[in-house]
């Protein structure tokens, strides 16, 4: 699946930046239609169903791409999905694209997780502290996770940062019991 979702995703990538598209937008209009599938159990029948033509299933398409205003290039992968018969993999897709753009565009990716409700202030001193630690501009998704008791955790790749007091008092547990 992950072969699966990175080819379409470097694919994709090729045509954003070919055709100065908007990657922002372009990834709104994805998670547009992975929403409207994850909404609509008759759309994926459709668009999954194997006996019903491809023709029918692109008119499907078309009258959502211009109820919705998608760009070519989005309403085009996503027929290509549907023809290929490979809709279902939209969202790893999506993921993967992001992650593409991101690299391609020299950006960051970075997950925080905090015990609260972080100000805009706060989010953007962690934003600059993992840029000056990356290097690189930072886009980051914030959770929270009223488990953590307190401070934060940070996923920057596979590099975890835990600053969390949960996290503190485990490593003070595992520093008694060794």
């Amino acid at each position: 699946m992950a072969s699966v979702a990175s080819t379409y995703a470097r694919a994709f990538a090729d045509v954003v930046f070919s055709a100065h598209l908007d990657p922002d937008r372009a990834i709104a209009e994805l998670r547009a239609i992975a929403s409207l599938l994850a909404e609509s159990a008759e759309l994926r029948r459709v668009w999954e169903n194997p006996a019903i033509p491809a023709e029918q299933k692109r008119r499907v398409l078309d009258v959502i791409a211009q109820r919705d205003g998608l760009t070519v290039q989005v309403r085009n992968l996503i027929a290509v999905l549907i023809d290929q018969r490979r809709i279902h993999f939209l969202e790893p897709i999506i993921a993967q694209l992001e992650k593409e753009l991101n690299a391609r565009m020299g950006f960051a990716e970075a997950e925080i997780v905090s015990a609260r409700a972080l100000a805009e202030s706060e989010k953007r001193e962690f934003e600059a502290q993992i840029g000056n630690l990356t290097g690189k501009k930072v886009r980051a998704r914030y959770e929270q996770d009223a488990s953590l008791l307190g401070g934060a955790v940070v996923r920057l790749g596979s590099t975890i940062y835990d600053g969390s007091v949960k996290g503190q008092l485990q490593r003070f547990k595992e520093a008694i019991s060794s």
